[in-house]
C-alpha cells in the first residue's frame, strides 16, 4: 500500500479561487456519445466549459476541475498538470460532466485503428484547463463554507434499468468570501449529483453541455459566484428523467433547462439550513491503483487510441484515486461510472453525513460494477462489456475503503 497524504492544517484561513474557460470549438466538430465514430454537428445549444475550483490552506493546495465532456482520461489530464507548477499533480482532480454531446476525448479507434477525434482541439482544451487553474490560484481569497447533503425532489433522474435504483441525494459545497469588500458574497458553488446528462445525446447533430449548462447558469445567476458540477455514481444507467407518461422521451434544450434549473433550485434549497463553517480544515490523500483489463473491446481501445490510455499491451491501467476532507465533507474520486450500489456502500462507510463521490474523475474507464453483478444477468450485458473486467468494482471499493480507514476523519459540527 502506498498512500501519499498532506496533513491537516490547523491555522490560517481556508483560501479559495475559481475560474472557467469556454471550450466550445469554432467551427463545430463531431461529438461522441461513447465507443464508436463521432457524429457531425450543425448547431449548438449552450456552450462547453472547463471550470476550476482551487482550495488552499497553509501548504496544502487542491484543484477540483470539471470539463463538459463524456470523459477525460489521465493522458489529457496530465498535459494540464504539467502546465500547473504550484499544485502537486496528484492534487489536481479532473472530472467530466459526462455530457453525451461533446467532442471525442478518447480518440476511440474503429476496426481499422482509425479515429475521428480532433487531437489539436483536445490539446487546446488541456491548456485552457491549466489557464483556469492558474487564474484561480492567482485569485485565492479567504472563505467560509456551507455544506449540505440531502435528497432532491422532483423529476430529475431515474435508473433506466431499474427505475428506483439510484441515489437521489445531492451534495453541495458553497465557498463564501469571509473578508474584504466581498465579505458575505458567494465565490463558488460545487454541486455533486449522479446523473447521465444525455437528454440531447450525440445523434441529433447538436453540440451541448446538456442539462449541466442550464444547471450551472442558474446557480451563477442566483448566487453571483461560479458554479461547478461534479458527477457521482451514475453507472448502469442513472439518466435524466425526461420520460413522458406515454413512454416517450423529451430530447430538446427546453427539457435540459427544466431538469438543470430544478436540480439547481433543489441544491440551493439544501443549503438554506446549513451551518456556516468558519474554520474548515483541508486534507488530501492519494494512491495509485492498478486495474487488470479483461474486456477485449477495452483492450483494443487502450492499445489503439493515439492518446496512450493504458499499458503498452492494454492488459492493465493505473490511475489515481483521491480522498479529500474539506470541513465536514469527505470526497472520494471514482475513475469511471460506478453503479449505484457501490456508491451507496461507500457513502455508508464514510465517517460523515456530508458524503461526496466524484465520478468520472482522474480517468473514466467505463462502468465499475461488482463481481456479483458482472455479466450475471441479461440486463447488465452492455455495462459488463464496457467495463474493464470482473474485478474492477472489488478492487476500487477495497482501495477506497483503505483510503477511508487510513486517512484523517473530516471535521464534526455541533449539528451533526
Amino acid at each position: 500500500m502506498c498512500i501519499a497524504t498532506q496533513a491537516y492544517s490547523w491555522s490560517q484561513d481556508l483560501m479559495a479561487g475559481a475560474s472557467k474557460r469556454k471550450i466550445t470549438p469554432e467551427p463545430l466538430i463531431a461529438v461522441s456519445g461513447g465507443v464508436g465514430k463521432a457524429l457531425a454537428t450543425t448547431e449548438k445549444k449552450g456552450d462547453l466549459y472547463v471550470r476550476a475550483l482551487v482550495l488552499a490552506k497553509n501548504d496544502i493546495k487542491v484543484a477540483i476541475v470539471s470539463v463538459d465532456n463524456l470523459g477525460w482520461p489521465a493522458a489529457l489530464g496530465n498535459k494540464t498538470r504539467q502546465l500547473v507548477s504550484q499544485i502537486p499533480a496528484d492534487n489536481i482532480l479532473i472530472g467530466a460532466t459526462h455530457t453525451h454531446s461533446a467532442p471525442d476525448a478518447y480518440a476511440f479507434p474503429d476496426e481499422n485503428g482509425e479515429h475521428s477525434a480532433d487531437l489539436e482541439y483536445l490539446d487546446w482544451c488541456a491548456s485552457q484547463m491549466a489557464e483556469a487553474i492558474n487564474e484561480a490560484l492567482e485569485n485565492l481569497k479567504p472563505v467560509h463554507l456551507k455544506i449540505g447533503h440531502e435528497k432532491v425532489n422532483g423529476k430529475i433522474s431515474y435508473n433506466y434499468y431499474a427505475p428506483d435504483l439510484y441515489d437521489p441525494r445531492c451534495g453541495i459545497i458553497q465557498a463564501i468570501h469571509s473578508k474584504g469588500e466581498n465579505k458575505g458574497k458567494i465565490l463558488a458553488t460545487l454541486i455533486n449529483y449522479a446523473i447521465h446528462p444525455e437528454v440531447i445525446g450525440n445523434k441529433r447533430g447538436i453540440m451541448s453541455p446538456d442539462l449541466i449548462g442550464p444547471l450551472n447558469k442558474r446557480i451563477e445567476e442566483l448566487t453571483g459566484g461560479m458554479s461547478i458540477f461534479m458527477n457521482g455514481a451514475q453507472g448502469g444507467m442513472v439518466t435524466a428523467d425526461n420520460r413522458l407518461k406515454d413512454g416517450k422521451e423529451v430530447n430538446d434544450w427546453e427539457e435540459c433547462k427544466r431538469i438543470g434549473h430544478l436540480l439547481a433550485d433543489e441544491a440551493l434549497r439544501i443549503l438554506e439550513g446549513a451551518t456556516l463553517q468558519t474554520q474548515p480544515d483541508l486534507f488530501i490523500a492519494s494512491k495509485k491503483v492498478q486495474f487488470p483489463v479483461e474486456s477485449e473491446m477495452m483492450q483494443y481501445i487502450l492499445t489503439n487510441s493515439p492518446l496512450a490510455l493504458g499499458s503498452g499491451d492494454g492488459q492493465y491501467v493505473t490511475t489515481n484515486v483521491n480522498l479529500i476532507n474539506l470541513g465536514t465533507a469527505q470526497m472520494i474520486t471514482i475513475p469511471g461510472e460506478a453503479l449505484p450500489n457501490i456508491g451507496y456502500y461507500l457513502k455508508r462507510k464514510m465517517p460523515t453525513r456530508h458524503t461526496f463521490l466524484l465520478g468520472l474523475t482522474n480517468d473514466a474507464f467505463g462502468y465499475i460494477l461488482t463481481k456479483e453483478d458482472f455479466n450475471s444477468f441479461e440486463r447488465y450485458q452492455y455495462v459488463s462489456r464496457t467495463s474493464l473486467g470482473e474485478m474492477t468494482g472489488d478492487i476500487f471499493v477495497n482501495e477506497a475503503l483503505d483510503l477511508i480507514k487510513n486517512s484523517n476523519k473530516p471535521q464534526k459540527q455541533n449539528n451533526e
